[in-house]
């Protein structure tokens, strides 16, 4: 089993890492897009990088969606409200 990496320095934009399979992923994506909540997607799957970051905030899981917030924080699996109100916080 690969190192977990730390967690990287928080991003510009709103990040959702998932995978094409997620049911969840589909759906928040959905959501946030009806929403009109901005954000940038990565594959964890074409970006095998990227699982590091998920796994590092997840205590070493693969949990998607996660989703990485500018102010640095993370919500795995969350619900549109949960996003919303994290990015009002």
């Amino acid at each position: 089993m690969p190192a977990l990496s730390a967690v990287p320095a928080p991003p510009a934009t709103v990040i959702m890492y998932s995978t094409p399979w997620c049911g969840y992923c589909r759906r928040l994506k959905s959501q946030l897009e009806r929403e009109g909540i901005a954000f940038d997607e990565i594959d964890i799957e074409v970006h095998p990088e990227a699982a590091d970051v998920v796994m590092a905030v997840n205590h070493g899981n693969q949990t998607v969606p996660t989703m990485l917030f500018p102010d640095g924080t993370a919500l795995t699996n969350p619900s549109v409200a949960q996003v919303r109100e994290q990015l009002d916080a």
